[in-house]
């Protein structure tokens, strides 16, 4: 401790985007087929699309952000020649990443990159969304959040708190932070995943993590690959200044502030927790490998905090519910772990870097954004939706037209309909929030949404056997 005179909490984030140049008529079974065969992931971008990325990165240097990478993610469909010849491009989804900095530059920065590729691909004519989801049955787009630490010495040199060289995957420091950021994830959660559009992102099936459970990795040689965990451990054995947390949670309209705040506050229970009580790393690493059941001192006690197996392959909806714990379904959920957590809020406002007042303030904030947007902006679209989905038979096509048409019509009117003293699933929403019943809402919000799910892919069946 003598020899310290610092801290430095270093972060980056990693930005995801959809870019679409103007295409009427491009269809989501088209986007959806490119992700699932993985055309673009490994495709060269081409068109006014890799214009745009390569300007983007040139606008980052110039601004010195020194951006690092940026490059195509597993959303798309391919470039299209146009009438001229030449390549024109339809819909991408892309990511930009740049080197790190203090936590609170790197929140800064984030805006910046934002502000750049807005205007870099306003002016060639492409539009761009930073939506965790903007298109049902795509892949989201998520802004993963790196942070480390890095102590100052006097001798000038600098040394990574989290690495622990070759003989373990972290220092004693680093498992105790990583043990907070589970531990205490339900009461950060509220301030990453805040809305409507990023509960939508995280669902079983687009590698989004929704399982509160970390990987380290299988050996000590072999660093982690497993994209379906929340939390994974950067490191690499020749840099000890390359090992990090990713947290795979945040979207690029989480506020990074307070997510980082977050973040590090849970690290910092966890690092405390550890170090006041003598533990080493043989006995860090055991408690947090532990199986459901075994006994531990911070962590609960049956639950299972560490997998190296893609947690949607290897595990049924009800394990990982009982190993990683129920995962929140929306907005209002997610805020109630203010309420099913008490022993665990202390942990934010410890030093007063969340007061009790602020807490309150963000989730009355969130709330009404949650309701607001359910009832004027979500359930208007999904109206304008359902009456566009019209009769296409006139009765003398493919026989089993009749019956796909009134499965569809019963879903249409179980949405919309109310008479003879039953709601439909919209009506139950708006009554709800007049009533005051919050929980109710967030209830009939999955309902509709499941809805909304079979009637989009009973039309698609319909629309596609129709023959006249």
């Amino acid at each position: 401790p003598d020899e310290v005179t610092g801290v430095e909490i270093t972060a980056a984030t990693e930005l995801e985007f959809w870019a679409r140049a103007q295409e009427g008529n491009l269809e989501l079974e088209e986007l959806s087929t490119s992700q699932e065969l993985k055309e673009q992931y490994w495709a060269r971008t081409q068109g006014d699309i890799r214009t745009g990325l390569e300007r983007t990165l040139v606008a980052m240097t110039e601004y010195g952000l020194s951006p690092e990478m940026g490059h195509k993610e597993v959303g798309g469909v391919k470039s299209r020649v146009d009438k001229n010849g030449g390549s024109r491009s339809i819909m991408e989804q892309l990511e930009v990443d740049w080197r790190y900095d203090n936590a609170m530059q790197a929140a800064d920065n984030e805006l910046i990159v934002k502000l750049i590729i807005r205007e870099t691909f306003r002016q060639l004519g492409i539009d761009v969304t930073f939506l965790a989801k903007p298109m049902e049955g795509l892949s989201g787009s998520g802004e993963h959040h790196h942070m480390g630490a890095v102590l100052r010495l006097k001798n000038g040199d600098k040394v990574n708190l989290f690495a622990a060289g070759k003989d373990h995957f972290l220092s004693r420091w680093g498992y105790g932070a990583l043990m907070g950021l589970l531990h205490n994830y339900e009461i950060t959660a509220p301030f990453i995943v805040q809305s409507n559009d990023a509960f939508r992102r995280l669902k079983k099936g687009y590698e989004a993590p929704i399982c509160i459970v970390a990987s380290l990795g299988r050996t000590l040689e072999v660093p982690s690959r497993n994209r379906t965990v929340l939390v994974g451990l950067i490191r690499d054995i020749e840099d000890p200044f390359a090992t990090r947390f990713e947290l795979r949670s945040p979207n690029p309209h989480t506020n990074t502030y307070l997510a980082m705040a977050t973040m590090l506050q849970s690290m910092l229970d966890g690092i405390e927790w550890a170090v006041s009580n003598g533990k080493d790393e043989d006995q860090l690493l055991a408690e947090l490998s532990k199986q459901p059941g075994d006994e531990a001192e911070y962590l609960e006690k049956h639950r299972m905090y560490r997998t190296e197996d893609d947690v949607f392959t290897a595990f049924t909806d009800q394990e990982r519910d009982s190993l990683f714990g129920k995962v929140p379904t929306g907005v209002w959920e997610n805020v109630k772990s203010f309420d099913l957590y008490p022993d665990k809020m202390p942990i934010l406002t410890a030093g007063d870097v969340f007061t009790p007042e602020l807490i309150h303030s963000f989730r009355v904030a969130i709330t009404d954004k949650w309701r607001v947007e359910l009832e004027h902006r979500i359930i208007p679209n999904f109206i304008k939706e359902i009456r566009s989905m019209g009769c296409l038979h006139n009765g003398l096509g493919n026989p089993g037209d009749k019956e796909r048409w009134n499965e569809i019509q019963k879903l249409r009117h179980q949405l919309m309909i109310s008479g003879n003293g039953i709601l439909g699933i919209f009506d139950q929403i708006h009554h709800a929030f007049n009533e005051g019943d919050y929980q109710t809402a967030s209830d009939y919000q999955e309902h509709m949404y499941d809805a909304m799910k079979a009637l989009r892919l009973k039309y698609h069946d319909y629309r596609i056997h129709v023959l006249d």
